[in-house]
């Protein structure tokens, strides 16, 4: 079974019979697979996310997705394009994503829904 319709399918399967999800995306509605984060950090601006690359991963490559329920929401990242730099060891980088961009009030509960990795060190 394809990923995207594996995640679509645990959603579905997390939202209950009676409600329809409603996610809200950035630009892109298509949702691809979901980005290994290395941190997550709540700030008074913006949630910040470390995530692999190799050199050239921007904000600009990454799409989020939000859902509501009640106070608290969900948010996800996914990544639109590949980072296709090549350098000698593998890194990381920080992307800062502000809570209007999100469409989030600073104050409400968050949950990221991304899997964490831990992070090895260049050239692990």
């Amino acid at each position: 079974m394809n990923r995207r319709l594996l995640l679509l399918a645990g959603l579905g399967l997390l939202t209950g019979c009676a409600t329809a999800p409603t996610l809200q995306a950035s630009a892109d509605a298509t949702p691809p697979e979901l980005e290994a984060v290395y941190s997550a950090a709540a700030g008074r601006e913006a949630l910040t996310i470390q995530v692999a690359s190799n050199g050239c991963t921007r904000k600009d490559d990454f799409t989020f997705y939000v859902e509501r329920r009640g106070p608290a929401a969900s948010v996800a990242f996914a990544r639109k394009r590949v980072d296709t730099c090549r350098s000698f060891a593998m890194g990381k980088t920080e992307l800062r994503f502000t809570w209007a961009e999100l469409g989030l009030e600073p104050s409400a509960p968050v949950f990221l829904l991304n899997p964490l990795a831990a992070w090895t060190g260049p050239g692990s």
